[in-house]
């Protein structure tokens, strides 16, 4: 989950995380391990197909500055917790980035999952277990993280190999 469609990218092109270099990064990522068909995404009728994934954002509108005042994730929440509430039980979620995983803890308390004491803090590549749901942590594909290499393919993709083992472990 990311935080909120770019203005030059899913804003534009009606997908998130399609047609800006935070995209190229993540689907690459996402190609790398098999959760995406193809490892970049332009519009939304290029043929890019996820593979047991859901992208989505707490965050519905492209945010002046690239980063949505509280309000404006709080009126964004119930459209998250709409889409969480088809996800099967057992599902694991990646939060892209320390807002976006804020944004699941809210989410998921609302839908009365007792949060672990202590509070589960952001960190890239933690993983908690919250109810009958793991919530992944990674920092978010975003230029900022990516060009200064604080997020790194690598990284990224031991990220969602992990996802991809919980995921299978899961009992059905």
């Amino acid at each position: 989950m990311g935080l909120a469609p770019a203005a030059h990218g899913g804003n534009r092109t009606g997908r998130i995380f399609t047609g800006d270099e935070s995209g190229n990064f993540l689907f690459a990522a996402l190609h790398a391990v098999g959760l995406a068909s193809q490892p970049s995404s332009r519009s939304v009728d290029d043929g890019l197909r996820l593979e047991g994934a859901l992208i989505t954002a707490a965050c519905r509108c492209a945010p002046p500055g690239n980063r949505p005042l509280p309000q404006e994730l709080e009126n964004c929440r119930e459209y998250l917790a709409r889409e969480w509430a088809l996800l099967p039980r057992g599902s694991v979620v990646v939060a892209l980035g320390g807002l976006a995983f804020e944004a699941c803890l809210k989410v998921l308390s609302a839908r009365g999952e007792a949060l672990p004491r202590p509070r589960p803090r952001f960190a890239h590549g933690a993983f908690y277990r919250i109810g009958p749901y793991t919530l992944a942590a990674t920092y978010h594909p975003s230029q900022q993280n990516t060009f200064t290499g604080k997020l790194t393919q690598p990284m990224l993709r031991q990220v969602l190999r992990r996802v991809i083992a919980a995921a299978e472990a899961r009992p059905k």
